[in-house]
């Protein structure tokens, strides 16, 4: 390659540059504690509740209900653990779907180490779950719902509005992951119908070890961190000041950004190209029409996604597969839809961002063809 071409947004996003000026506005003032009463704090105290009104304008919903993270797992981590903390229901039953993050099926591991039983629901092969299995999974033991705003993996959105209308009908608390969706897409609570909801900022051009999660009023949940009442006493720690104008300001930014389609409009660029490259040897992963429009997951036929990015170096792209003690395995996400094994060790996904170019597209095709006319990658 010419150049080296970033195609791993849903990865990590750089921080914008918007987001660099307001948080290099701050790092030597405000200085004082945010929960101090006096002149040092209380302009400590104002930036927070800024960002904190900038969060909560994009998810559409009130300031108070907006928490800050240490990013999306904390958020997931509080959602889970403090529901099955604060329930008082023995031996309390939690429904997910098998493509979850780590950051949700670990704690779910984790909760059924403590008396929890937790039901991984399954998906169709575009990773779609059927709302009829939700409503059918529920028992009167049964505290939360969290199933993923869209997959990180092939970008599958899930019906989620459909759920939550199962879950108000049976007084169930909803969570979904939205680390993925939020600055992409529409992610607005009310419309979503979730109690709960975590955002990741380094997903949206925001800095890493930054996120919020969404609890709506009224939804008691126990802290994951004790100590001083920071966070309305929802998480103990001193506030992040830099971080948390980080996003905010990234939040701000992307309202700009979730109704724009030129990312889209490259994406299907790329997958164009690539079946007029490759025809029948290229397949789609993921919903062919609700899927993040930044997200193309598809599979080469007969080759390793391995090799082919080990052939371009300069290409930031990910697998569908993962290397466990020496072995090459299929990604999990793409098990669980179904995908057979052969074409998951064929899969990459490439998640175009706000820096995304034509041009780029047109190179990483290119190259594509190239690597793959080489013998080793004809299988």
């Amino acid at each position: 390659m010419t150049r080296r071409i970033y195609l791993d947004f849903n990865a990590s996003t750089p921080i914008a540059p918007e987001v660099a000026e307001q948080m290099q506005s701050v790092l030597t003032e405000p200085f004082g504690n945010p929960s101090s009463g006096h002149w040092a704090g209380a302009p400590a105290r104002e930036t927070v509740e800024r960002a904190r009104a900038q969060v909560a304008a994009l998810l559409a919903c009130d300031a108070a209900e907006i928490v800050f993270t240490s990013g999306g797992s904390e958020a997931n981590n509080h959602a889970l653990k403090g529901t099955f903390y604060a329930s008082p229901t023995p031996q309390p039953h939690i429904i997910t779907i098998r493509i979850e993050h780590p950051a949700i099926l670990r704690p779910c591991r984790f909760l059924e180490r403590l008396g929890a039983s937790v039901t991984y629901l399954p998906v169709d092969g575009s990773g779609r779950l059927d709302p009829d299995d939700v409503r059918r999974a529920i028992t009167s033991k049964t505290i939360l719902i969290s199933v993923m705003h869209a997959n990180n993996e092939v970008g599958t959105i899930q019906p989620l509005l459909d759920i939550s209308r199962i879950a108000r009908e049976h007084e169930v608390l909803f969570h979904t992951d939205a680390a993925q969706t939020v600055g992409k897409i529409p992610a607005r609570v009310t419309e979503m119908g979730v109690d709960l909801l975590s955002v990741a900022g380094h997903k949206l051009y925001a800095p890493k070890g930054v996120g919020a999660l969404y609890i709506r009023k009224g939804v008691q949940l126990e802290p994951l961190v004790h100590g001083a009442g920071h966070e309305a006493g929802r998480r103990a720690g001193t506030e992040n000041v830099l971080l948390d104008v980080g996003l905010g300001a990234a939040c701000e930014l992307a309202q700009s950004w979730v109704s724009d389609s030129r990312i889209l409009e490259l994406r299907d660029l790329l997958w164009s190209r690539l079946e007029e490259r490759f025809g029948d040897r290229v397949v789609l992963n993921g919903h062919p029409t609700e899927r993040l429009p930044n997200t193309l997951n598809m599979s080469f036929m007969g080759a390793s996604a391995t090799e082919i990015l080990a052939e371009l170096p300069d290409l930031a792209a990910s697998t569908g597969s993962a290397c466990h003690s020496g072995a090459v395995e299929p990604s999990p996400v793409l098990t669980a839809m179904g995908v057979p094994p052969d074409l998951a060790l064929g899969a990459v996904r490439f998640s175009l961002g706000r820096t995304t170019t034509a041009e780029e597209i047109e190179e990483v095709v290119d190259q594509l063809s190239r690597v793959l006319a080489r013998p080793a990658q004809r299988k």
